[in-house]
C-alpha cells in the first residue's frame, strides 16, 4: 500500500490574469497571498505587466508551508508574512514586499529600475520601506539593484524637496534660504541644511536616510551635526518624507512654531551661510 502524499496536480495555465491568480491562490491554499509581478500589477503599478501577461504568479506562504513551485505558481516562503490587503477581493502583499519579490526574480536593470522608481513617484510607499524589505531579502550585494536604489532615493529626495517647497508656499511661511552649508567664520563645515531661516536661526533638515547596515552610524552623524548646531543656538527640524507626504500641516506648524519662538531664545552663534 502507497503510504506517500500524493502530490498536489499541476495547475494549467488559466486563460486570464484573475483566473491566473485565482488559481494560485487555491494551489498554495490558506494564509497565502499574491507578491512579485502580480502583486504589483493589482497595485496598479504601470511598470508591471499587465495581468494577462504574467506566465508565472508569485504566492507568499508562511515558511511552515510544505509547498513546491510547479508549473506558472513560484511559491515564496517567509518567517513573518506581513499582513496582505485587499484588492479587487485578492490578498496582496504590501507593495515594499511585493517589490522584493519580483525583484529578487529580475535580473534587466531596467526594468528592477523603473519598478523601484515608480514605487516612490506613484505614491505607493517611501523610499526607506522599500530598500529596508531589499536589504532582508539580501538583494544589495546585487550591482543592478544598488543602482536602482541609488535611483529610487535621488527620487525620494527629489519629491520631498518639492513638498517642502509646496509647504513653505501653501502654508505662508517666510522664505527661507534653500539648500545651504553653514561654516563658523574661519572655522570647520558645520553641515547642509535644506532650508535656513537665519534672521530666527532656525533650520529643517529632510531626513532622507535608508536603512542600510551603516545607518547606526549614519544616525550618529546625523545627531551630533544636530547636537553641535544646536549648541550654537541653532535649532533644528528635522523632517521625514512621509511626514511631508501625509501631514504636511502639522510639519508647517512646527517649522512655524520654532520660527515664533525665536524671540525667546539667546541669539544664536554667526555663522557663513554658503550655497550647497
Amino acid at each position: 500500500m502507497n503510504h506517500n502524499t500524493p502530490k498536489a496536480p499541476l495547475p494549467s495555465l488559466p486563460r486570464t490574469g484573475d483566473d491566473r491568480f485565482r488559481e494560485a491562490l487555491r494551489f498554495a491554499r490558506s494564509e497565502a497571498m499574491l507578491t512579485g509581478l502580480a502583486a504589483l500589477t493589482l497595485h496598479g503599478f504601470a511598470s508591471a505587466p499587465p495581468a494577462g501577461m504574467i506566465d508565472r504568479v508569485d504566492v507568499l506562504v508562511p515558511r511552515t508551508r510544505r509547498l513546491r513551485s510547479t508549473g506558472h505558481v513560484r511559491v515564496v516562503r517567509s518567517a513573518e508574512p506581513p499582513r496582505p490587503v485587499e484588492i479587487d477581493s485578492f490578498p496582496v502583499a504590501p507593495v515594499p514586499r511585493a517589490l522584493a519579490d519580483a525583484v529578487s526574480a529580475l535580473t534587466d536593470p531596467s526594468v528592477v529600475r523603473r519598478l523601484l522608481t515608480e514605487a516612490v513617484s506613484g505614491g505607493h510607499c517611501e523610499p526607506a520601506a522599500v530598500v529596508r524589505e531589499l536589504n532582508r531579502a539580501r538583494l544589495l550585494n546585487r550591482p543592478h539593484v544598488v543602482d536602482a536604489v541609488d535611483a529610487l532615493l535621488a527620487e525620494g529626495r527629489s519629491l520631498a524637496e518639492d513638498r517642502l517647497y509646496a509647504m513653505v508656499r501653501e502654508f505662508a511661511l517666510p522664505d527661507p534660504l534653500w539648500n545651504v552649508d553653514l561654516r563658523l567664520p574661519g572655522g570647520p563645515h558645520l553641515g547642509g541644511l535644506d532650508a535656513y531661516w537665519p534672521d530666527q536661526a532656525v533650520a529643517v533638515e529632510l531626513d532622507t536616510r535608508a536603512p542600510r547596515q551603516d545607518d547606526d552610524a549614519l544616525w550618529s552623524e546625523y545627531t551630533r551635526k544636530r547636537e553641535h548646531l544646536e549648541r550654537l543656538g541653532i535649532t533644528v527640524v528635522h523632517i521625514t518624507p512621509r511626514k511631508l507626504r501625509e501631514a504636511m500641516d502639522q510639519q508647517a506648524s512646527v517649522v512655524r512654531t520654532a520660527l515664533m519662538a525665536a524671540s525667546d531664545r539667546q541669539p544664536a552663534a554667526y555663522v557663513v551661510v554658503l550655497p550647497r
